[in-house]
């Protein structure tokens, strides 16, 4: 049987796309990575994934929403994943992408708390003595869909948003890897 086919979409420095691709090399993942979608022309994730011989698209945000929506879509098709992992990757999918395609996404807070772009600044503001990460299934909502996997990462006295948000990402890349090895079988087998 074929390796399950593993689609990226990332931002950013791609810190979690790195975690995947690493566990992939080292034969402790078993699927195929057949690509990177990025929004972020000068993203430290392209060269990442060039360097893993990873294939990349890049498709920045347009003035046309829907046009974005299309063609992102169209990207993904060609790709023909079993799994869409959203790794950091900064936009809101159209209703119609997740409803297509099976995605997940890891998301620094313990959902359903401090969703959205800002959670870690939002859990500090909160005074929470403790935060997290989450893996979800992407729905049609902001971080609504049906949670798989939490961390829980306490908050240290003295934290900034950068410390803290740093030792979130610890967690989200060893959690999202620890997921995929669980989740990964099952999509193949249509479960």
């Amino acid at each position: 049987m074929s390796l399950p086919r593993v689609l990226l979409l990332a931002s950013g420095s791609g810190t979690l796309v790195q975690a995947i691709i690493d566990e992939v090399a080292s034969a402790n993942l078993d699927c195929e990575l057949v690509g990177v979608i990025c929004d972020q022309e000068q993203a430290q994730v392209i060269e990442r994934a060039r360097v893993a011989g990873i294939a990349v698209d890049v498709l920045a945000m347009k003035a046309d929403r829907n046009q974005w929506n299309q063609e992102i879509f169209q990207l993904a098709e060609r790709r023909a994943p079993d799994l869409i992992v959203s790794a950091g990757f900064m936009r809101i999918l159209s209703a119609e992408f997740v409803e297509r395609f099976k995605v997940i996404n890891t998301h620094p807070a313990l959902l359903p708390k401090y969703p959205g772009a800002h959670a870690v600044r939002d859990a500090l503001a909160a005074g929470e003595v403790t935060t997290g990460t989450t893996v979800h299934w992407v729905d049609a909502g902001v971080d609504t869909g049906e949670i798989i996997a939490q961390q829980v990462v306490e908050i240290a006295a003295g934290d900034t948003e950068a410390s803290l948000h740093e030792r979130i990402k610890i967690a989200e890349r060893l959690l999202i890897v620890e997921v995929l090895r669980e989740l990964l079988p099952r999509v193949k087998a249509g479960r």
